[in-house]
């Protein structure tokens, strides 16, 4: 199959499961970043109760071999769960997405309000909004979704938490990590402030954020690897390097 008829074909069977409302194209290719070696992530709208064995047995009909998982196995929250499948010899994501779930965030969102929720793989976790930034950016292919703007109420509010989490993040490796020398910890807390800052400095911008993937080169901070890389176990060395880490951050816009 074409890639056009390949992604027709695998919304078209998505689509029909019991209570699913739309089916979105999201990731590189939706935003026209991706390579041939690119994996397609799906993601299907419900609305009510979804049942992850309507595409298990979906996926066992057609030959498309992986894992499907229950709702809240990839921890809860806004990422509730997915499918890892490979379809004509095409990686495939599947991700769950609860329509009501997905418009209290998009209200949330218009006032300046959103939550953080840890996920795994990600560093710096994950905002609530990250389901609104797929509607502005994901390509509908069945059904409909709403297309929002970044809310300025979020530009306000957003770069602040984000900001204080970074701040936070490296007043803690300072006291705790600093003074035992310990370089693992450090370099995990000055890494974690960096994506943290990263996201300020992308929602003050009003630019959608689905990962973290490519967000400190979105915000001007890679300058953060030379930090990172000249790390050693030397708690004067360390304290100078989280100072460094802190300019960095502090000037980042």
């Amino acid at each position: 199959m074409t890639d056009d008829t390949f992604l027709d074909h695998v919304a078209g069977r998505l689509a029909t499961l019991p209570s699913v409302r739309a089916v979105a194209l999201g990731g590189s290719r939706a935003q026209g970043t991706g390579t041939p070696d690119s994996d397609w992530d799906l993601a299907v709208y419900y609305r009510g109760a979804f049942d992850p064995a309507g595409l298990r047995a979906l996926a066992r009909a057609l030959g498309w071999d992986g894992e499907v998982s229950g709702i809240g196995d990839w921890g809860g929250g806004v990422f509730n769960g997915g499918a890892w499948l490979t379809v004509d010899g095409r990686r495939v994501d599947v991700h769950y997405r609860d329509l009501d779930v997905v418009e209290h965030e998009l209200a949330e969102s218009r006032r300046g309000r959103f939550h953080w929720e840890p996920l795994m793989f990600h560093l710096a976790g994950i905002p609530s909004y990250l389901v609104v930034a797929e509607l502005a950016l994901n390509r509908v292919l069945r059904g409909s979704l709403p297309r929002p703007g970044y809310p300025e109420a979020l530009r306000e509010a957003a770069p602040r938490v984000w900001r204080g989490r970074a701040a936070l993040t490296l007043q803690y490796a300072g006291a705790a990590y600093v003074p035992r020398g310990q370089v693992t910890e450090v370099a995990g807390a000055v890494a974690t402030a960096a994506l943290e800052t990263a996201h300020a400095v992308l929602a003050a911008r009003g630019e959608w954020v689905t990962n973290e993937k490519r967000l400190l080169e979105r915000a001007g901070l890679r300058g953060v690897d030379a930090i990172v890389a000249g790390l050693r176990p030397d708690p004067g060395a360390l304290a100078r390097a989280v100072a460094e880490a802190e300019r960095l951050f502090e000037n980042a816009v």
